[in-house]
């Protein structure tokens, strides 16, 4: 990580969780929010053009650093822009370990 100074600074890798949630002023024909699967669709858009790559060398990520807030932020933003009209992110929480993770909230 650039101007990082500690353990973390050396090249290393996550094994990411996603939490995502939506919000919606009315629920669809069949009282919900979102169909799970759409979501989970949209989602691996998202994430497949950050699987199995070397972060830093990202167009998002070459002048930020490629931390789990700034990811939990590139990942509300580009779902954002796959999701039908009338559904918004709440948040995005990106997990790093099973207790160690960070919330990017939408306002």
């Amino acid at each position: 990580m650039r101007q990082y100074h500690g353990d973390c600074e050396k090249l290393h890798g996550h094994n990411w969780k996603l939490e995502v949630v939506l919000v919606a002023d009315e629920l669809d024909e069949l009282g919900m929010v979102c169909d799970f699967r759409v979501l989970k669709d949209h989602l691996k858009t998202v994430t497949d053009q950050l699987d199995h790559r070397y972060l830093n060398e990202l167009e998002p990520f070459r002048e930020i650093n490629p931390t789990t807030e700034n990811l939990a932020r590139y990942v509300c933003r580009e779902l954002t822009r796959l999701l039908p009209e009338g559904l918004r992110i709440a948040r995005v929480t990106a997990w790093e370990s099973d207790h160690c993770g960070a919330t990017y909230i939408n306002m």
